[in-house]
């Protein structure tokens, strides 16, 4: 039976930049996928490109194609997809079609998938009706259009596996969801629709997708009983080997660190999950209690039985606009008492910053070390002997959160005795970029795919 190698190398903006290499050389692969997207990092990128054109795009695929350039020639059958791309999969492709110049490779064929972007066509969608309902809310989006940056909806993975078709080597997206990066070459590769006849192995393909979308997670990274031996040091990065029939498995190359077992795939099933009956992609619903997981060999687990539970008419939202401003600083506060003591030194500094003569609209104050992450689960039982005091604002006026980051230093001799750990100076304002998730009818988003 026919069967597809996919590892994915990058689980977000920022991750190892060594993992695809690795994978590359080693694991085998038909398919490299990466993965640099989030909400935050979409609103991030769009800043970007407003100040500068030729930006908005993950940085880190540029250096990490420079290092597989040369290694592509060795590898015929290997591709890579990556939503790179962000707010500008264009100007992304261009900086790969030099490096790949460079490399020798300038004849290498790129696709760039298109039509993520809604912001240019933003205000007319809202006067034909789509009104981009928030899903936690109900409140349309026009309560806060004037401050929207981005817009952009998650597509799927036709009109990648449409780009593998045109015969592209490197596939460079905007927005598209995590998991169709995976289903995108599978659909390619065994030739499968995107309607009721195959859609218990798109939504097989998805179930890979997922599991492979946030690199280590599911090799070790996270696991509740990773320890020493499991050297996540030398973490190993995931590879889903798709079958023609939807079952696959997961695994890592040999000889690396981490673990894939029935735990670390299991985990991660259920990582970002709502309803794990109704796993909603662009793609298909997919179905994640029908999945059967067996540890098949050493680091290696087998997944079948996957199934869909229908398809939707809508393409999700993720919208990010502008909403005042935030500073967030720390201190350490050691000794005896520590905990009341950092307690004790946020109500003084709340205090002087409030007889300044500033307000905010909203503060935050967290005493870590002393169950705050966790609380109500995770709490101390005795007076740790230090304490990392962090405390935070937000406002709509950027003047009230610069005067909040003048309080802390004053702490360090104005304070408890025990309060260290200014080192780094004022903490940064920075400006808040806040969430709304939306759905708009697919019959509004036209993806497209063209060879650059």
């Amino acid at each position: 039976m026919k069967r597809v190698r996919i590892g994915n190398g990058c689980g977000f903006w920022g991750d190892n930049l060594d993992a695809p290499i690795r994978l590359a050389s080693v694991g085998k692969l038909d398919y490299l996928t990466l993965e640099y997207l989030a909400e935050l990092t979409m609103s991030i990128l769009a800043i970007q490109k407003a100040k500068d054109a030729s930006a908005g795009y993950a940085t880190d695929f540029i250096d990490v194609l420079t290092r597989l350039a040369p290694m592509m020639g060795h590898l015929p059958r290997f591709r890579i997809v990556t939503n790179a791309g962000g707010m500008n999969p264009r100007a992304c492709a261009a900086a790969a079609r030099e490096v790949l110049a460079r490399a020798g490779r300038a004849e290498t064929p790129i696709a760039v998938v298109t039509g993520d972007d809604l912001m240019p066509r933003l205000d007319d969608l809202i006067a034909a009706g789509h009104a981009f309902t928030h899903l936690d809310t109900g409140e349309p989006l026009a309560a806060v259009r004037a401050r929207v940056v981005s817009a952009n909806a998650y597509l799927g993975a036709r009109p990648i596996a449409d780009a593998l078709k045109l015969g592209a080597d490197v596939v460079v997206t905007g927005r598209v969801a995590d998991a169709s990066l995976t289903v995108g070459p599978a659909a390619h590769e065994f030739g499968w629709g995107f309607g009721e006849a195959d859609l218990d192995r798109i939504a097989a393909a998805t179930v890979a997708g997922h599991l492979i979308e946030c690199g280590a997670q599911v090799t070790g990274g996270l696991w509740i009983n990773a320890d020493d031996e499991t050297r996540l040091g030398n973490a190993g990065y995931p590879i889903a080997e798709i079958a023609e029939d939807g079952t696959f498995t997961v695994s890592k190359p040999a000889g690396t660190g981490g673990a894939v077992n029935f735990e670390t795939v299991a985990e991660q099933l259920l990582y970002e999950v709502a309803d794990p009956a109704r796993y909603y992609t662009p793609d298909v619903v997919a179905d994640f209690t029908t999945p059967t997981l067996t540890e098949s060999g050493q680091d290696l687990v087998a997944v079948s039985g996957c199934r869909a539970n229908g398809l939707t008419d809508t393409y999700k939202v993720s919208v990010a606009y502008r909403d005042g401003f935030m500073a967030a600083g720390t201190l350490v506060i050691a000794g005896p008492n520590a905990v009341a003591k950092a307690r004790q030194s946020a109500a003084v500094l709340l205090e002087r910053f409030r007889r300044s003569g500033f307000t905010c609209a909203a503060s935050h104050v967290e005493v870590l070390g002393a169950g705050a992450v966790a609380g109500g689960v995770v709490r101390a039982d005795h007076d740790p002997a230090e304490v990392v005091l962090r405390i935070a604002v937000r406002d709509p006026n950027r003047g009230s959160v610069e005067r909040f980051t003048k309080e802390f230093a004053p702490l360090v001799t104005g304070g408890f005795a025990g309060t260290t750990g200014y080192t780094v100076g004022r903490p940064p304002v920075r400006e808040v970029l806040a969430y709304w998730p939306a759905l708009v009818a697919k019959s509004a988003v036209t993806p497209a795919v063209s060879l650059v």
